[in-house]
């Protein structure tokens, strides 16, 4: 079974968390704080194993989450950081964040790596709080939270040139002659239900890569029929070859579905207009399909190359096959995102939106609600079981302003505060 997309959860490894320790040893005096700082969690990390051609292990495997890093030990000894947790992807890949929509990695060639989510820090011991006014802290924090998130994977067919056409125009028979490759022919429409791809060789020495894609119809890009399945494998392709059915057997006119099939393209990406494109006229051993190409020429308006050919006959596969080779050696490869070019001598400022430290909600009931990535990070990181450590954790959130702020939207003695799932009391 061909699948090219799914949605998959991944979780870094949390961090270790730090500890709380003294020296104990005997004729040590003054042996002072001893508490070891916990390991780095485990980032998942996604490599390109060209052994690889569809995403069908990520049906059955959907969640990948990354061990966590080692507590830390007494005798000031650190966890132990986790190891990665790398999982192979096959080349075409593109990882996009769930929520966002974001692009986090295009994976393409054999070895390439991208982290998809980060492993957290591990948390301090008390030995990293000593100060001289306080010599023995029982303070230390938990590992910090990983990074976690719904990605969408998206295999995209690395192919140098792409077969578009209607529904048993040929392009299954066309692949099958010109290279070794097997697709599934017969006289129906959606004979084809997954891409095929080929490898196909000139006569001088020269080869490039073929994928056979299934049939589009009208709509396709808004869903209609099966190939809008399969568009998103000709943003790959650096060359497509249009398939017609000249003999216009099945009633349409080739010129009406030269047409619709190029708005179809042009609907769902609008850089597949960028494409050089290759007009194949086959079924020219038909009866009518010589007056049919003479029509058909007069009405093309596009400066695009013609190939009379018949796939069953092999007539004119010939100089079809090196014009395609020319083509795809003359055009350089169409990056799915543009990338901004850098150098030594160019700097690039990217504006992001700064996080916000916390905000402050009501909810119905009267309860105040403090939320923010980074408030919940450190409220996580927090060890509530030892008063220094909520003593910290209370002189963290007046250093931000979260106090005042409270005061500013009416909160006053005895008031709950909700953090996450837990609350508090205002004391003022």
């Amino acid at each position: 079974m061909f699948i090219d997309q799914v949605k998959v959860y991944t979780k870094g490894g949390d961090g270790g968390n730090g500890m709380v320790a003294f020296r104990r040893e005997k004729y040590v005096p003054k042996g002072g704080p001893a508490g070891g700082d916990g390991g780095n969690g485990a980032d998942v990390i996604f490599e390109v194993d060209e052994g690889l051609r569809t995403l069908m292990d990520f049906r059955y495997q959907r969640h990948f989450k990354a061990p966590r890093g080692e507590h830390g030990m007494s005798k000031n000894q650190h966890g132990r950081n986790a190891e990665d947790m790398v999982v192979k992807v096959p080349p075409g890949t593109v990882v996009k964040d769930d929520d966002t929509g974001e692009t986090i990695a295009d994976l393409v060639e054999h070895g390439q790596r991208a982290v998809i989510t980060k492993g957290g820090r591990g948390g301090r011991g008390n030995t990293r709080f000593a100060t001289p006014a306080n010599p023995a802290p029982e303070l230390s924090e938990k590992g910090e939270p990983a990074q976690e998130r719904y990605i969408i994977m998206e295999l995209k067919l690395l192919a140098d040139v792409g077969l578009v056409g209607f529904p048993s125009v040929g392009k299954s028979t066309l692949l099958s002659v010109v290279s070794a490759a097997k697709p599934k022919i017969a006289s129906y429409h959606f004979t084809t239900i997954v891409p095929n791809l080929g490898m196909v060789e000139t006569g001088d020495g020269r080869s490039f890569v073929m994928a056979d894609l299934p049939g589009l119809i009208e709509g396709a890009h808004e869903g209609v029929g099966l190939g809008h399945q399969f568009l998103r494998h000709i943003e790959r392709t650096r060359v497509i070859v249009h398939v017609i059915d000249m003999s216009g057997m099945e009633g349409r006119d080739p010129y009406e579905d030269y047409l619709t099939i190029n708005e179809e393209l042009k609907q769902y990406n609008l850089r597949l207009t960028e494409r050089p494109q290759i007009i194949v006229a086959n079924k020219m051993d038909m009866p009518g399909a010589e007056e049919n190409l003479e029509a058909f020429k007069e009405k093309l308006t596009e400066d695009y190359p013609v190939f009379p050919i018949s796939a069953v006959t092999r007539q004119g596969l010939s100089e079809l096959l090196y014009a395609v080779a020319d083509k795809v050696e003359t055009t350089s490869e169409f990056p799915i995102h543009e990338e901004e070019e850098t150098g030594i001598h160019r700097v690039m400022y990217k504006h992001e939106e700064e996080e916000k430290e916390y905000e402050i909600t009501r909810d119905p009931d009267g309860t105040f609600v403090v939320g923010g990535a980074k408030i919940e990070r450190l409220f996580k990181m927090t060890d509530f079981t030892r008063e220094d450590s909520t003593r910290r954790f209370a002189r963290q959130l007046r250093s931000y302003g979260v106090d005042e702020a409270l005061r500013e939207r009416g909160a006053k003695n005895g008031d709950t505060i909700r953090l996450l799932k837990y609350e508090f009391e205002f004391v003022d």
